[in-house]
């Protein structure tokens, strides 16, 4: 309950001034870079349509700070707390969305928002020196369907010549799976639920209140969001994913009225899980282990966008800085996320 108060004290008086997109707010910094949302409003009945692909790879393991390879991986899991990955170490997994993000402009300073999901999840593994199938012998997983529904506002809070103040009133929808076994892992003798990083939703509903504050100036653009993901209570199957903050602040610089590149840092904390599913024993892989899904993770976007007869394409390659990891988890190398979007 906590966590619903907290989102709606967020939510303030818009104060009313023109948004428009001439002038400054029409060139190709109107968006922030590709990864991110919820950053401009559209006019009173302006619809927005944009697909949006991402790709997330993450190859080897980290306890902490510390890099581990594949064996280390396995034996660090013998003297962890819990002790796990008896059936199984990930070794790497590839995490793929394609996302379809409706806009429309309701008033001059409320914009309403939808994105549906499409995760595809692959993960690779070595098995562990428990595993009926054979130690260190390796197998492969697979997830994909619909993933949880994000739908939201963006409320105006100030805005001037030069500067854009939005409040994001968004929440997610839990229309993912979070359910689905496999008996791979074992070669066929055990049918078991895949790991926590291979599900398609959280779960439960979730508030995602975010702030965003943009300065445009002749030569490019500036930015600052903050943008939470809070699950409201626990899932049907007895857990709830953590809570996640992203603070992001960024530089557009145009190469010309419809052409710009930026740069852009990303702090993301996560914080473990809350509960359990009784059929993910710690034992058999670090993904199971509820305790092993915080940290923090500092990353750099390099972005470009380009308006094109109209349309919006916008790209960004995010390379890992820094990972400061909650017992032992796969870390993040990198993502690369482009876009698509057309506003008529």
């Amino acid at each position: 309950m906590s966590k619903v108060v907290l989102a709606i004290c967020f939510v303030v008086v818009s104060l009313n001034s023109s948004y428009g997109h001439d002038g400054l707010r029409g060139r190709a910094d109107k968006h922030a870079p590709a990864a991110l949302i919820g950053d401009h409003l559209h006019d009173p009945g302006e619809w927005m349509v944009e697909y949006r692909y991402m790709n997330m790879y993450m190859d080897g393991n980290r306890a902490g700070t510390q890099r581990l390879n594949d064996t280390d991986a396995v034996a660090f899991g013998a003297t962890s707390n819990p002790v796990t990955n008896r059936g199984a170490s990930p070794t790497n997994m590839t995490h793929e969305m394609h996302m379809v993000h409706l806009m429309r402009g309701m008033t001059e300073d409320v914009t309403f928002y939808a994105m549906l999901m499409l995760p595809s999840i692959t993960m690779d593994h070595i098995r562990g020196p428990m595993n009926p199938a054979g130690p260190g012998t390796s197998f492969t997983t697979h997830n994909s369907g619909f993933g949880d529904t994000t739908i939201g506002a963006l409320l105006r809070l100030y805005s001037d010549e030069d500067d854009d103040l939005l409040f994001n009133l968004g929440g997610s929808v839990p229309t993912g799976d979070i359910f689905r076994t496999t008996s791979i892992p074992t070669g066929g003798a055990v049918e078991q639920p895949l790991p926590y990083p291979m599900r398609l939703g959280s779960g439960t509903f979730n508030a995602r209140p975010g702030v965003t504050w943009k300065r445009y100036f002749e030569f490019g653009s500036f930015g600052s969001q903050l943008q939470t993901d809070l699950p409201i209570g626990r899932n049907y199957r007895d857990y709830s994913v953590g809570d996640e903050f992203r603070l992001n602040s960024w530089y557009s610089h145009l190469v010309g009225r419809n052409l710009s590149t930026s740069i852009r840092i990303e702090n993301l904390w996560r914080t473990n899980y809350d509960g359990a599913d009784p059929m993910t024993p710690d034992a058999v892989i670090s993904t199971n282990v509820e305790s092993f899904r915080g940290g923090y993770t500092l990353n750099l976007g390099l972005g470009a966008a380009a308006l094109v007869s109209g349309h919006l394409l916008n790209v960004e390659f995010i390379p890992m800085l820094h990972q400061d990891l909650d017992g032992i988890q796969l870390e993040t190398d990198w993502s690369l996320v482009a876009s698509w979007s057309r506003s008529f």
